[in-house]
């Protein structure tokens, strides 16, 4: 699994299309696949965070759910952007929303083959 992090609209998903000579079958975006597709291609995960807050809204278990995608898809994609920067927000759940975000972000690093922060387009690899 790789997983890639940056800021709102630096760029993170043409980056990840250039980068990587692979093929998509889906681009999935602010949500994560159901069942397990049999296909060989690669499935990219595009605004992680806006799934993981719907979850949240919805009284789901995030946590639970996006580590059970990454064991069936471990070639997976994960793109999110970086939530836990700037202004606490006063609203309890938009708290809780980005301490879980960060948190899942941590234990998903962990986990993957490799780390990359994207800033304007342009990638770092973190691990």
């Amino acid at each position: 699994m790789k997983l890639i992090i940056g800021g709102y609209a630096q760029g993170k998903l043409n980056y990840v299309l250039q980068k990587n000579d692979i093929k998509i079958s889906k681009i999935w975006d602010g949500e994560i696949p159901k069942d397990k597709d049999e296909q060989k291609d690669i499935v990219v995960i595009n605004h992680l965070h806006h799934w993981i807050k719907s979850r949240i809204a919805k009284g789901g278990c995030p946590e639970e759910e996006i580590f059970a995608f990454v064991e069936n898809y471990p070639d997976c994609v994960i793109i999110s952007d970086e939530v836990g920067n700037g202004i606490i927000p006063i609203e309890a759940f938009e708290r809780e929303y980005r301490e879980r975000t960060g948190r899942m972000l941590v234990e998903l690093a962990k986990k993957a083959e490799e780390v990359e922060r994207v800033i304007c387009g342009i990638g770092q690899k973190i691990k």
